[in-house]
């Protein structure tokens, strides 16, 4: 397989290997509104050549939000601002997505009230969370439900929700976060409860013939917290609710990596993808084409995301193909940009 094969999951066809991964742009005007700048943004990239797509960490709740500019899903006037974007970003050959989240304790949202698992704020000078009740983690499942609705009738391609990086879920499911001693704490059965009754809600109204990817991070970077393994354990029991598996790394805690290199998270993504036998986008330092083919040929991942090199580029993959003399075709309009002036 290589960069220009295509991929089919479910009922969604991608012209790529190519993801562009969700990465904030803290661009509403504090309404969670997707503005110009969000349809300029998304639509270069899906005339740039991206296959998926995948739209920004958006909150479902206003203290799911990272910030006050993030975009959010919790209302019908968010929803209509995303349909232009979504229908651009189809009309030239891309597939969307939409990254659900909750902050939880990484809320930076003004005069919002900041959830967790448990009492443990994200660093000595961060706000001490509130610690979640039941019917604060059923409130919040029923906000991911609403959500997949509302994006369902958006109408986008595929749904992913968003548990790593040190967000809700994903205090949840890390030990060094989630110290509760009930139903959602202790055992990685239970810690794993709240983004089951999140699949599962949102199961019940997204498209069946749709794909829902889940983001994780694998590893902690912390000897207490969570590794690739326990990961694996994590992905089997939410194995039935998912069709692709988005692996990163940290954010649980403020400890960076232990090592940054090229491509350093794809240890993590090819143990997950052959444990649970699911496709799997692998992110993080791939910046250079003829690495991110060998990736793909050795079989340790699927899809490649690309965040740095889009944003630097819209249109990396056009170029690339060109640069390895793949026969991709470029819009018509920037066609004449190729042809020697007579």
């Amino acid at each position: 397989m290589n960069l220009f094969h295509t991929l089919t999951v479910k009922n969604m066809t991608l012209r790529n290997r190519i993801v562009m991964p969700p990465m904030c742009m803290y661009s509403t005007e504090g309404d969670g509104v997707p503005t110009d700048f969000h349809f300029t943004h998304y639509t270069s990239r899906a005339v740039g050549g991206a296959g998926l797509i995948i739209v920004e960490a958006t909150g479902v709740l206003p203290p799911g939000r990272i910030s006050d500019r993030c975009l959010g899903l919790w209302n019908d006037r968010q929803a209509e601002a995303m349909k232009p974007i979504v229908a651009a970003c189809q009309k030239y050959g891309a597939k969307v997505a939409i990254q659900l989240n909750h902050a939880g304790r990484k809320c930076e949202a003004k005069e919002q009230t900041i959830f967790a698992p448990s009492t443990i704020p994200f660093e000595e000078t961060s706000p001490m969370p509130k610690e979640m009740t039941e019917e604060d983690i059923g409130t919040v499942v029923q906000a991911f439900r609403s959500a997949a609705a509302r994006a369902a009738a958006i109408g986008f391609d595929a749904l992913e929700i968003h548990a790593a990086h040190g967000y809700l879920l994903n205090e949840f499911l890390s030990p060094l976060t989630n110290r509760r001693t009930d139903g959602y704490g202790g055992s990685t059965e239970n810690r794993c409860r709240f983004l089951l009754e999140v699949l599962q809600a949102v199961h019940e109204v997204w498209p069946a013939e749709k794909p829902v990817l889940l983001r994780v991070s694998a590893e902690d970077y912390e000897p207490e917290g969570i590794h690739p393994e326990e990961m694996a354990k994590i992905v089997a029991l939410a194995k039935s609710y998912i069709d692709v598996l988005d692996v990163s790394s940290g954010g649980v805690m403020p400890t960076p990596p232990t090592a940054i290199y090229p491509g350093y998270q794809v240890r993590a993504a090819d143990i997950l993808k052959q444990s649970s036998g699911l496709p799997v986008i692998t992110v993080g330092l791939i910046t250079e084409a003829h690495q991110a083919q060998q990736i793909l040929g050795e079989g340790r991942a699927d899809l490649i995301a690309l965040g740095r090199e889009l944003l630097r580029d819209p249109y990396w993959v056009l170029h690339t193909a060109r640069d390895l003399n793949v026969e991709y075709p470029w819009p018509e309009q920037y066609v004449r940009g190729f042809k020697t002036r007579k």
